[in-house]
């Protein structure tokens, strides 16, 4: 991957060789390879207890606005408004990210969502907070996210460099689900132990693990990026650069089909937990806590792979569709809880592939708007799609509207392998290899040597 002015030309195959290559032992390495880096080190020790204080702050929020309300539907603005910044403004928020300094973009957007959530906790600790002062403080929140998320997603690399991307990607979407396993229950204590606005302030106070840790890195020690100059048409640029490269568009298409159509999971659990099953809110949560572990299973075993190829994109995909669909025909509870552990595991290698795959195929100095154009299509479809979704769950049942979700991610996934293997100039080969039978994509005129085999 060139970092010079002549990235643009990257051939699309080099980086991860798309879908193609014969089979070969995939490279491990150690699961936490990444934290032998003390700058990543750090970084990491501060997200653990940021994300901890951010899940907390989610849970907060929604019950205060149901507390304040009674209306499910203010707990949808709400959301809306957290995510509404980053589908207007995110695509420009990439373009800042690409000119500035990660490091010091990143104490500026944690100061300002530190200090939202302290004005929350204050007025909610003194009795004066009103539903807007919530509606105004999502929105400050997903206005710093709008140059927060992709600053921290590209300063990643940064940190440990491009040998071990995938590792330190891996090793952060763990520290978020570990962070989805203790935020919700301590919010739950706390929020029926002494108030929300102790959940608020926990989770003003907790940037102070962050904003620290980023002081104490050694600058020295960073990888160097060339930035992006000032300059008119960087936007377009941008989009461009992606555009040209169908390894990047074609996983931004992938990504933004199964966040708007797989990933409704408030949802298909919601429905299945309250309408299938007759259940209520511990089962409710019993699903949700269930992925999580999947899920953080899913980012461990990523990080110990090593790797990332599209093709274990696609594959992972696939499986993940059919796993909905499966789960959307289990006749019991507990064979359906069961099956949010794999489908954990397998959302969970979609992102942490996707997003490795994309940081390592795109040149440094666009990164920025490479990762805030997939952010957007990434956050923004759950919103998007989760009114289709759940019209599909109301009209025709939970079933049927999970069954359509994993279906849309798996044609998605087959789609978009086939049209890869195409513009790598792959055929699909069937045959078998070590006793075992074998289904791979090939160069087209290696397809004339397999074809014995098969």
């Amino acid at each position: 991957m060139s970092t010079g002015p002549g990235a643009a030309s990257v051939p699309a195959p080099d980086h991860d060789d798309t879908l193609s290559k014969a089979p070969e032992a995939p490279r491990r390495t150690s699961m936490f390879a990444s934290l032998r880096v003390r700058n990543y080190r750090l970084f990491f020790t501060g997200q653990v207890v940021s994300n901890i204080g951010t899940w907390m702050q989610r849970i907060a929020q929604d019950w205060l606005v149901l507390s304040l309300t009674g209306s499910s539907a203010a707990v949808g603005i709400t959301t809306a408004l957290q995510f509404l910044p980053m589908l207007l403004f995110g695509l420009y928020g990439g373009v800042l990210v690409d000119r500035l300094r990660k490091r010091p973009t990143l104490l500026v957007t944690q100061s300002a969502m530190a200090l939202t959530a302290l004005v929350l906790a204050v007025l909610t600790l003194t009795g004066q907070v009103q539903v807007w002062h919530v509606y105004v403080a999502a929105f400050a929140m997903g206005l710093a996210t709008v140059m927060d998320n992709p600053a921290r997603q590209s300063f990643v690399s940064e940190l440990v460099g491009r040998d071990q991307l995938q590792n330190a990607v891996s090793l952060n979407s763990a520290n978020f689900q570990s962070a989805r396993l203790v935020g919700p229950a301590v919010a739950g204590l706390m929020i029926t132990g002494v108030g929300t606005g102790w959940a608020f302030l926990a989770n003003g106070l907790s940037f102070v693990a962050p904003l620290t840790c980023l002081l104490l890195m050694r600058t020295r020690e960073l990888h160097t990026v060339r930035r992006a100059p000032r300059g008119k048409g960087q936007l377009r640029e941008g989009l461009r650069y992606v555009a040209g490269r169908p390894e990047l568009t074609w996983t931004i298409v992938l990504i933004g089909f199964i966040g708007t159509f797989g990933f409704n999971f408030p949802v298909f659990l919601s429905a299945f937990a309250g309408d299938v099953f007759d259940a209520g809110a511990g089962e409710y949560s019993l699903f949700n806590t269930l992925m999580a572990v999947g899920s953080l299973a899913g980012a461990l075993l990523a990080a110990r792979r090593g790797t990332s190829r599209l093709r274990v994109l696609i594959a992972a995909a696939v499986g993940f569709g059919v796993l909905e669909i499966a789960a959307a025909a289990a006749p019991s509870l507990w064979l359906f809880a069961l099956l949010m552990v794999p489908i954990g595991v397998f959302s969970m290698t979609v992102n942490v592939t996707a997003n490795t795959s994309i940081q390592m195929s795109t040149d440094p100095a666009m990164r920025g708007r490479v990762m805030a154009l997939y952010m957007m299509v990434f956050l923004g479809g759950s919103p998007v799609g989760a009114p289709v979704v759940g019209w599909v769950t109301d009209t025709y049942g939970a079933r049927v509207g999970l069954a359509a979700g994993g279906a849309v991610a798996a044609a998605a996934a087959v789609v978009i392998g086939l049209v890869l293997a195409r513009v790598g100039n792959l055929r699909l080969s069937v045959g078998w290899h070590g006793g075992h039978p074998q289904v791979r994509f090939v160069p087209r005129e290696r397809q004339e040597e397999l074809a014995p085999a098969a």
